[in-house]
């Protein structure tokens, strides 16, 4: 499964690892999804979420 965001479509980024002595590897920074449970086109789905969008209110929870 895709670490991308279902609603705003945000990826992981890439980065680096820089050590005390300066030695840079890459790494990766990726995106605080969550599971949750949404209304998507009249039913309920469980989709991946950034917690940007649920705090942002552009996830509608099914009552």
């Amino acid at each position: 499964m895709a670490k991308v965001c279902e609603i705003c479509g945000k990826k992981p980024m890439s980065g680096s690892h820089v050590s005390h002595a300066h030695n840079v590897t890459k790494r990766r920074f990726y995106p605080n999804l969550q599971q949750v449970r949404a209304v998507q086109n009249g039913r309920v789905k469980r989709i991946r979420v950034c917690t940007r969008c649920l705090r942002s209110g552009l996830v509608e929870k099914p009552a």
